[in-house]
């Protein structure tokens, strides 16, 4: 039917379906700004009267930023102070957010992430809760496609494929395996302190940033205890992880939004750049040694050795009779993320406590002579061997307090994901407990009034006597604990007591004029303004 102006009245047979196009997509666009709205506001007002209901002070969600602002803004003034020569209270300078919120508002306090309200928790008996998962309440916080980018290993996975990976890598790290890495720890620490020699003219000191040279003495072990390839072939790899670290570090510290990481800003192109990077060099490195395996061209003590073995022998045990299965073995993909781990925390853990040691040693230099007294005693000028290095009882004692006053991992993180009752607080699903182990490793109540001093003697009877109270209030986490404690510690222990053993025999050191000090985390602990020590030749 057509009306006298020529219009048509028939109705268009897609109008009734384009209105319910539009109100759907209405419906979509309305259920989204719930979502936002419930997520940005209302969850976590709801989770914050809940916390606060039970006592628990801190922080007032006011907006999406949570604290990060506040966070940012601490930070720039923390780094703006440096500390004084011997001071070893580094907390309100390397964590002045928890330092602020645990003076404010006690020690189990609330700030926010974005978000995501955040709980402090500082007493020794409920860290080792968390931490040991008994009733599995407590999941790993992961930084999602962030994580992956930097490692890919057995400490970021959850339930049953951490269960396979710690169970295939575990043989890796038994005893026998780590004497036959002893020769490779030694030749490394010699080739440095062979340089050092070197660059030393006489006997006047020669002033020398340890920093970097840590580095390099610890990439150096893991490219050939680990790996089996020298230095030269994983140094590109380090120099390339120390600058993913740097831009990491950044996007964790601001505030979530969903997606961003896939936006194509100049850092994210650049992360993706040197993860694909870092990623093909260990899997030529893996090719490599999975060829000279098969052709019986090379042995399989180091860790990729032991690592691919491993996953041989796992297969056949538990495959379905064809010598494979998917399900019990590791993929290329899986060792790439296990060798990103390794290199990850192999190289940065030791290559910090080492400089924080030797920075420490130059500050208190009659526990440097004890300590070369010791070494000495033990090895004279011979290199140091597996029983040796474990009858350093002075070493051990220094080790144990650096760890502790400048502990590498400054905190860790875990996010409930059903209610669940500790220390008398019945927390949400979906709060953060974040563990600032410097702080707890800081703290006077559980250590003593001397809590900031530098007294390696509270560890001469061992951890478990060294904080107040003995076994129970065991304080100690520089590794962790519990089932996911670091399944490289006494790797990394060796590494340490190697290195500095075999610089005490050559060398004694002082700090240069030209040290300021200067914690700061760049993911571990680090000397922000470089570890420039002078160090002297001595003759035997």
């Amino acid at each position: 039917m057509v009306t006298l102006d020529g219009a048509s009245t028939l109705a268009h047979p897609w109008e009734p379906w384009s209105l319910l196009y539009q109100l759907g997509a209405a419906l979509v666009a309305l259920w989204w700004a719930w979502l936002a709205l419930d997520r940005a506001w209302l969850r976590p007002r709801r989770l914050e009267r809940a916390l606060r209901a039970q006592g628990l002070r801190g922080t007032p969600y006011r907006s999406p930023a949570g604290d990060v602002p506040l966070n940012a803004r601490l930070n720039r003034e923390a780094r703006a102070r440096t500390m004084p020569l011997g001071c070893h209270d580094v907390v309100p300078r390397a964590m002045p957010m928890f330092h602020q919120a645990i003076k404010e508002n006690g020690k189990m306090s609330i700030t926010w992430f974005g978000s995501v309200p955040r709980v402090t928790i500082t007493k020794p008996e409920l860290v080792r809760e968390v931490l040991s998962n008994k009733f599995g309440h407590f999941e790993k916080l992961s930084f999602g496609r962030l994580q992956r980018l930097l490692h890919n290993g057995v400490s970021g996975h959850e339930g049953k494929k951490w269960a396979k990976h710690r169970r295939i890598i575990n043989p890796a790290f038994h005893l026998e395996k780590l004497k036959r890495m002893m020769p490779a720890f030694a030749a490394c620490c010699t080739e440095l302190v062979d340089k050092w020699e070197g660059l030393a003219r006489g006997d006047e000191p020669y002033e020398l940033d340890v920093w970097p040279e840590m580095q390099s003495l610890t990439g150096d072990v893991i490219s050939r205890a680990a790996f089996g390839s020298n230095y030269l072939e994983g140094k590109m790899i380090f120099q390339l992880q120390g600058e993913l670290i740097l831009h990491v570090g950044v996007a964790m510290n601001r505030i979530y939004i969903p997606g961003y990481m896939y936006l194509p800003t100049k850092s994210n192109r650049r992360m993706k750049q040197i993860a694909a990077e870092i990623e093909g060099m260990l899997k030529r490195i893996i090719a490599k040694r999975e060829r000279a395996l098969k052709a019986g061209e090379a042995s399989s003590d180091d860790l990729l050795g032991i690592l691919l073995q491993s996953n041989v022998e796992h297969s056949k045990g538990n495959g379905n009779g064809n010598g494979s299965s998917s399900t019990t073995s590791l993929t290329i993909d899986d060792v790439v993320g296990e060798c990103k781990l390794f290199y990850f925390a192999g190289m940065e853990t030791t290559s910090v406590l080492l400089t924080w040691t030797i920075v420490v040693l130059s500050m208190h230099p009659e526990w440097q002579d004890r300590a070369r007294e010791e070494v000495l005693q033990v090895f004279g000028s011979r290199a140091p061997d597996y029983d040796g290095l474990n009858r350093l009882r002075i070493v051990t004692m220094v080790l144990y307090e650096v760890l502790r006053l400048y502990t590498p991992l400054t905190a860790l993180q875990r996010k409930t994901y059903k209610p669940m009752e500790l220390g008398g607080v019945r927390f949400p699903a979906g709060v953060v407990l974040v563990l600032p182990l410097l702080c707890i490793h800081h703290d006077r109540d559980v250590w003593g009034p001397d809590a900031d001093e530098f007294r390696p003697e509270r560890f001469a009877e061992g951890i478990a006597k060294a904080s107040r109270g003995g076994r129970e209030a065991l304080a100690f986490f520089p590794f962790g604990g519990g089932p996911r404690t670091c399944i490289g510690q006494n790797f990394a222990l060796l590494e340490a007591k190697m290195g500095l053993s075999v610089i005490l025999q050559r060398f004694s050191f002082d700090l240069s004029p030209s040290y300021t000090h200067a914690p700061f985390p760049v993911g571990l602990l680090q000397p922000e303004h470089g570890a420039q020590v002078r160090l002297t030749r001595l003759r035997h």
